[in-house]
């Protein structure tokens, strides 16, 4: 069973950057697609950004531009490099592996808060 640990939250004030790390357990990571979700307090949880096994990514409008997300298959690790940050980006940061149908992980999930 994968295990996926998140870190690198915090916080930070506005217009500030974090770049959080998932870290994943196992030897499927390299063929894994790899997502960034976000769910704020009474909001449902919102996809961010994703990179297939191949590197092609893809990022939702609220954070194009503000957003990279990477991956280092040798560390079993995806990134979320988020810069400009804003109190919008308040929420709980979940990062996600999916093996096609039959695997579908996620971690506990990393805290950011962006407040003065």
């Amino acid at each position: 069973q994968v295990q996926l640990v998140e870190s690198g939250g915090g916080l930070v004030q506005p217009g500030g950057s974090l770049r959080l790390s998932c870290v994943a357990s196992g030897s499927s990571f390299s063929i894994a697609a790899m997502g960034w979700y976000r769910q704020a307090a009474g909001k449902q949880r919102e996809l961010l950004a994703s990179i297939t096994m191949f590197g092609s990514t893809g990022y939702a409008d609220s954070v194009k531009g503000r957003v990279t997300i990477s991956r280092d298959n040798a560390k079993n690790t995806v990134y979320l490099q988020m810069n400009s940050l804003k109190p919008e980006d308040t929420a709980v940061y979940y990062c996600n592996l999916r093996i096609g149908a039959r695997i579908d992980a996620w971690g506990q999930g990393t805290q950011v808060t962006v407040s003065s």
